[in-house]
Parts: structure tokens; sequence; C-alpha cells
């Protein structure tokens, strides 16, 4: 497992959801309950296969998603939050509201088990 990076609890929660797409997956992933890679690589516009891969990984490391592979043919693989990474969703409410309130008018919203998208 991945240890934090110094002995302050905000860092070490940072360094678990930084990146440009880790909160973005997060997000998808409560939103469906479960989503194979091609699904993920879809419904995030911007994000390259190679970055896909990576963030996937990464949160899979930390323990905050689960890949569940199928031994089938063709193979099917399927990402989905562990408990762990589900415990992370009010942190990112809290961090959505905040940048809803002082931020941005067009920002990615958890809500209800669901993204929204706010506009003003």
């Amino acid at each position: 497992m991945y240890s934090p990076r110094s002995d302050c609890a905000i860092d070490a929660t940072m360094s678990l959801i930084e990146g440009r797409w880790k909160s973005v997956l997060l997000c998808k992933l409560n939103q469906t309950g479960e989503m194979r890679f091609n699904q993920l690589l879809k419904n995030i516009d911007g994000i390259s296969p190679r970055m896909l891969t990576k963030q996937l990984k990464e949160l899979e490391r930390d323990g905050l998603i689960a890949r569940e592979a199928y031994h089938e043919i063709p193979p099917r693989v399927e990402y989905s939050l562990t408990e762990k990474g589900k415990s992370l969703l009010p942190v990112l409410q809290a961090m959505a509201q905040w940048g809803l309130d002082n931020m941005f008018t067009n920002v990615m919203n958890i809500d209800g088990g669901g993204a929204v998208m706010r506009t003003d």
C-alpha cells in the first residue's frame, strides 16, 4: 500500500486524489456503480488511454477502486468503488460544494449518488 507523502493528514488525503482525472473517475464510478475501461474512456472527454490506465492503477493501488477481471472470451474487466473509495465521497462532496460556492459556476458536483453539472 502507498504511504502518504508527509505526516499531514490533509496532504495524505490529497496525495490519493491529486491528479487531473482521479476525482472524475471516482465520480463516474459512483454514478454508475461499475464501468469497463472503454466505457470510462468514452465517458471522460480528454483522457488518453495511457493516462486512464495510469490513474486506474494508482486508484487500485491505493485501495479506492476494485478491478474485477472476468476470464471470458473476449476478456472483460470492470472497475468499481471499494468501501474505502465510497468513504471518500463525502470529502469530494465537500470539496465540490466549496468549489461551487467559491470558484466556478460550471463544475462537477456529487449529489445523491450521481454527478451533476451546475450552470449559472
